[in-house]
């Protein structure tokens, strides 16, 4: 009897032990978004060469356009209040159509070594820049830089020089990087799914594949806005090939009795929540600072993850109403106190150059419907029902936390879904497109994290 009693209480043990290992892990997810059926013979893999090319067809086709827009009269003294300001958009649509040097910028996207190659039926393009020379016996560190939307892979365009070559940047060569960055599918010049449900679980299932075609069984990875998302989702689903997860944007959609309470009470006893006083800063008065930011900034989320389609049909057919949109939003998320300013301060952190190269990859690729479906992939199930919500991630995460991010997640938040932050630094300035507006923090900050990451081994301590 007492041995019958042991080989059960053995045997849900085991059970125990392997159900729970299982729940920890986000399942792979294999499918196919290619057009109509999955051909039975085995997917080309290749990996091509790319380059970004424009045919004068299409810029006398975005001249005429531009040229007949209409415009609306803005509401006096109403500055970017009421979203882009109609008078300021006339001075940028004047510079693109007389000063915006759209060949020229083509070669400066061209500078960086672009391919495509097919995944799970897709055409993925993504940018591949090696280290230009490497210390004798020294090895480069494959990092794996994820954008989100309305950005594009050209926002990390002049982090990637401090990250291959940081020694001529005055960043030292202990650490010296092999960067990709892709474009997520349905964004830019990667070919845009065709079947419903591509969310973030398959985005990151896409892009470990992306790796391990590369070559690269070990690796870091890096990402804000939507590439919070799917380098949350990539370390969820293989935590043993992840060495690192560097983020410049958290959120937390599983919050409890206790994320309650310290909204309530955090401002009043910050250290019975584990708040900082820059926590404090950021996120109080709650009401002003958290729930009305939610509801004047959240509009264009509700409209891409119910009915993306009816406005991504307008904006694919205007460049100016194009440009309205994604322009309003590096407005305000560079900035909230930019929506006080007659030009939405688009040019205190930016170039109308790099403004518009960005608009115009959206333009020539035709990819803003595609790119707002992935809202509608992500949410459409409401938030906190997904598996990857539920589960933590264990790989060793870095957080920099730049103040003008929308919402602040403060540590005490992160660190129930980030079991394993092993740095959590508060920026000194910068909002939400942090490569792009502060490309020399976010390098230092991606650096130090590694070196900690490397000089412990904590990659090596994840499992235990």
């Amino acid at each position: 009897m007492l041995l019958e009693v042991l080989l059960v209480l053995g045997t849900l043990l085991i059970y125990f032990l392997f159900s729970k290992k299982k729940e920890e892990t986000l399942p792979f997810k294999d499918g196919w978004w290619g057009r109509g059926q999955k051909p039975v013979t085995k997917e080309d893999s290749s990996v091509r060469p790319f380059k970004v090319e424009t045919t004068e067809e299409e810029l006398s086709d975005l001249f005429r356009r531009l040229d007949q827009a209409r415009f609306t009269e803005p509401l006096e003294n109403s500055c970017f209040h009421y979203g882009t300001n109609s008078v300021h958009l006339r001075k940028i649509v004047s510079y693109w159509k007389n000063q915006f040097n759209w060949k020229k910028q083509v070669e400066v996207l061209n500078k960086y070594p672009q391919f495509k190659t097919k995944i799970q039926g897709l055409d993925i393009h993504f940018v591949h820049v090696k280290p230009p020379r490497l210390p004798e016996g020294q090895a480069a560190k494959p990092l794996l830089m994820v954008h989100g939307w309305p950005g594009s892979f050209y926002e990390f365009y002049k982090i990637i020089p401090l990250l291959t070559d940081p020694a001529s940047h005055g960043l030292g060569d202990e650490h010296i990087f092999e960067v990709i960055c892709p474009s997520i599918p349905g964004y830019g010049f990667s070919e845009a799914p065709h079947k419903k449900d591509f969310n973030s679980v398959s985005a990151a299932s896409v892009f470990y594949e992306l790796m391990l075609r590369l070559g690269f069984n070990e690796f870091y990875i890096q990402g804000g806005d939507w590439g919070w998302l799917i380098c949350t989702n990539l370390a969820q689903i293989v935590p043993n090939h992840v060495k690192g997860l560097h983020l410049n944007m958290v959120s937390v959609s599983k919050l409890g009795l206790t994320h309650l309470l310290s909204v309530l009470l955090g401002r009043y006893f910050p250290g019975l929540f584990g708040f900082q006083d820059e926590d404090v800063r950021r996120m109080f008065p709650f009401l002003e600072k958290g729930l009305y930011r939610i509801l004047s900034e959240s509009g264009y989320a509700h409209i891409q993850a119910t009915k993306p389609d009816t406005v991504g049909c307008g904006l694919n057919d205007s460049p100016v109403g194009l440009a309205a949109y994604i322009l309003e939003k590096f407005s305000s998320w560079t900035d909230m106190e930019f929506q006080n300013l007659e030009d939405g301060g688009l040019e205190r952190k930016f170039s109308l150059d790099d403004l518009l190269t960005n608009i115009m990859i959206y333009w020539v690729s035709g990819c803003i419907v595609s790119s707002m479906r992935f809202y509608k992939e992500n949410l459409q199930k409401g938030i906190g029902t997904q598996k990857h919500e539920k589960l933590t991630v264990q790989v060793p995460t870095g957080i920099a936390s730049f103040p003008n991010e929308i919402l602040h997640t403060p540590q005490a938040w992160a660190k129930k879904k980030y079991t394993n932050i092993v740095s959590f630094h508060f920026m000194p300035r910068g909002g939400h497109f942090a490569a792009f507006e502060e490309p020399e923090l976010l390098a230092k900050d991606i650096l130090q994290f590694v070196d900690k990451v490397e000089k412990e081994q904590l990659w090596k301590k994840k499992g235990e």
